[in-house]
C-alpha cells in the first residue's frame, strides 16, 4: 500500500490518464444522459431538468414493451444458437494440437477485424433473393430435379427463399457477429479444464456424449455464463444489424432509441430507454456475480 508513496510521480503518470479518460469520456456523458432521462422537452432543442418519471412511464406503453420484449426474445435466441454452435467448436479447439489450435483461434477472431458494416453488407449479398445462398440452393434443386426426371418425377420450378428483411435475417446476422463472443470464453474455460477427467470418464465406460454433459459442461459453466452475458447484452443493444437486415417489423429497441435521438429529437425519452437497457445490463452482471459466488460457496 505504501509503494506508491515511494514514487508518486510514476503513480500519477500511470493512473491519472485512465481516470481522466473514464471521467470525461464515460462518467460525465453518462451522467448527462441520466439527467436527460428525468427531464422534459419544452422546445425544439430546449430541455428542462424537472426530475419527472414521465419518460420511464412512457416506456411502459404497450407499443414499446412489445418492442422491448421482441428485442429480449431475439437476443435470447441469438445467445442460445451461439451457445449450441460455440460449445462443440470450443471443444475441438481445446483438444486440437497447439499449431492447429492457433489457426482455429485465428479463424474465430479474424472476422472481428473486419468492419461490422462491411460484414453486414457481405451477409446481405449472401442472403438476398439472388444471392449466393439461393444460387446454391437452386443448383442443388436442379441437380435433384434432374435425377428425379429419370424416374418421371419433377420438383417443379425453384422458388427463391425470402431470407432478408425479417426476424430470421436479424438473428442470422446477430449470430454471425457475436459468435466469437461465445467461443472465446468457452475455450478459456475448457482449456483450464483437467482433460484427464474426460479421459477417465470414457475409460470407465461413459460415452462421449455422456462425458461431455457430465464432465465438460459443469467444468465449463463459468465460461458458459460469461459467454451468455457478453453475447446477450450486445445482442440486445444491437442497432446496425437489425437496421440493415430487418424489415419494418424487425426493429429492436436500439433502433427505437436511435429514432428518438435523431428523427424525433426527443432526448429525454431516448435517454430513458437507453438507461432501461443499462439497468438490464447491471441486472445481468449482478446475476452473473451471484451465480459465481454460489458456485464458489459450493466448492
Amino acid at each position: 500500500m505504501d509503494s506508491w508513496r515511494k514514487s508518486p510521480i510514476a503513480f500519477l503518470a500511470t493512473y491519472i490518464p485512465p481516470i481522466f479518460w473514464l471521467l470525461f469520456f464515460f462518467l460525465i456523458p453518462l451522467t448527462l444522459i441520466w439527467g436527460y432521462s428525468f427531464s422534459e422537452k419544452v422546445g425544439i432543442v430546449d430541455i428542462d431538468l424537472t426530475w419527472t418519471f414521465d419518460n420511464y412511464a412512457r416506456a411502459l406503453d404497450p407499443l414499446y414493451l412489445k418492442i422491448l420484449w421482441k428485442s429480449l426474445w431475439m437476443a435470447a435466441v441469438t445467445t442460445a444458437i451461439c451457445l449450441v454452435i460455440a460449445f462443440p467448436v470450443s471443444l475441438v479447439i481445446t483438444f486440437a494440437p497447439q499449431t492447429t489450435r492457433n489457426w482455429l483461434l485465428m479463424l474465430v477472431i479474424l472476422p472481428s477485424w473486419i468492419n461490422l458494416l462491411i460484414r453486414t453488407y457481405a451477409l446481405i449479398a449472401v442472403l438476398r433473393t439472388r444471392g449466393q445462398l439461393n444460387f446454391g440452393l437452386e443448383w442443388i434443386w436442379l441437380k435433384v430435379d434432374g435425377l428425379l426426371q429419370v424416374f418421371g418425377l419433377s420438383l417443379g420450378k425453384f422458388q427463391a427463399l425470402e431470407l432478408l428483411y425479417n426476424n430470421g435475417a436479424v438473428v442470422i446476422g446477430l449470430v454471425f457477429v457475436y459468435l466469437p463472443f461465445m467461443v472465446l470464453p468457452l475455450f478459456a474455460a475448457l482449456d483450464r479444464m483437467d482433460k484427464s477427467l474426460m479421459e477417465a470418464s470414457m475409460d470407465l465406460g461413459a460415452g462421449r456424449a455422456r462425458t461431455i454433459m457430465n464432465i465438460a459442461v459443469p467444468l465449463a459453466l463459468p465460461g458458459i455464463i460469461s459467454g451468455i452475458i457478453i453475447t446477450f447484452i450486445p445482442s440486445l443493444g444491437s442497432y446496425l444489424t437489425p437496421d440493415l437486415l430487418g424489415g419494418t417489423d424487425s426493429q429492436m429497441i436500439a433502433n427505437v432509441i436511435e429514432r428518438q435521438f435523431k428523427s424525433a429529437n426527443d432526448l429525454p425519452f431516448g435517454s430513458a430507454l437507453s438507461f432501461i437497457l443499462l439497468y438490464a445490463t447491471f441486472f445481468a452482471l449482478a446475476l452473473r456475480s451471484l451465480l459465481a459466488r454460489r458456485q464458489q460457496d459450493r466448492r
